[in-house]
């Protein structure tokens, strides 16, 4: 047997037993799966970290089973965001993980549902991936990992060595390096890449984080304004793949146009909104590495 195919086996395996029974803090000394290219990936992530994992899904029972098995070891808790499923999406979570916590979608679009998905978070560190499996979930402790290390926000980059996409049309390709430049020029920033929607923070980033977009611009809203904090950010490979089932609802140009209105907008915005109050920051309780508040720069690793 192949090690992609032992690798999805043990995958498929884990995703059929409750959360609980890997949440042991311990890092595991093997490697759990192979990403893109062969490369290894950690079993599990770092101990003692609180990892909460938010995945919005419209529609996606097809594609969960593929990412509940790709899941690393030792995550405090799993969020589904449900955007008013018409299969059945919840009931497929829960048979895949019985301690799944299911929020169900008050508003609309994938900027919303992270918003909600991210106000019911425990943890210390949120993630935040997609229910298509075109983000590897597999790749979880190597954002975290950032985050531990000193890091406020970790962003995953298409672009980095070791990264790359097997989605990304040329058009789309075009768009995203288009924008990526602007923001670059009017930010001051260093990003390789902009409209990816694979990033990790620290919890306590949503006291000073408002998020107020309801599409596919909220990947690049919040580039923008952890920039605009001065927040220290790390660009992390990684990997995107096909949609597995169904069809995506972004559109290239509809959904390119509201990210240039945003980066425009929030480039002469002179003040930042402010959180209606959390009830978070000291309160973490995992210490995690200094990094609060500083020049703003983004470190390739």
């Amino acid at each position: 047997m192949s090690s992609e195919s032992r690798a999805g086996r043990l995958g498929t395996e884990r995703a059929l037993r409750p959360l609980e029974e890997g949440a042991s803090g311990e890092t595991r000394p093997f490697v759990l799966m192979h990403g893109a290219g062969g490369r290894e990936l950690p079993a599990a992530v770092p101990a003692g970290v609180r990892v909460s994992v938010v995945i919005p899904a419209r529609n996606e029972a097809a594609n969960l089973p593929h990412v509940f098995a790709r899941l690393p070891e030792g995550l405090y808790e799993i969020i589904v965001v449900d955007g008013r499923s018409t299969d059945d999406t919840v009931e497929v979570a829960r048979r895949l993980y019985p301690s799944v916590r299911i929020v169900h979608q008050q508003g609309k679009g994938k900027g919303n549902a992270l918003a909600e998905g991210f106000a019911a978070c425990t943890g210390d560190v949120i993630v935040m991936i997609d229910a298509d499996r075109s983000t590897d979930p597999a790749e979880i402790p190597l954002f975290v990992q950032q985050i531990v290390d000193g890091a406020d926000f970790a962003k995953g980059s298409r672009f980095l060595p070791d990264g790359g996409s097997s989605d990304l049309t040329p058009v789309r390709r075009l768009g995203n390096a288009f924008l990526n430049g602007i923001v670059n020029v009017l930010y001051g920033t260093k990003y390789t890449d902009l409209c990816y929607g694979y990033n990790a923070f620290r919890r306590s980033v949503l006291d000073s984080l408002v998020i107020d977009c309801d599409g596919f611009e909220v990947e690049t809203l919040m580039n923008i304004r952890v920039a605009k904090l001065g927040m220290k950010i790390a660009e992390v490979p990684s990997f995107e793949s096909a949609r597995l089932y169904g069809e995506s609802n972004l559109r290239p140009v509809r959904d390119g146009l509201r990210v240039l209105r945003v980066v425009l907008q929030e480039r002469f915005r002179k003040t930042m909104p402010v959180p209606a109050g959390t009830g978070r920051g000291d309160e973490d309780g995992f210490v995690l590495a200094e990094g609060g508040p500083c020049e703003a720069r983004v470190e390739v690793v």
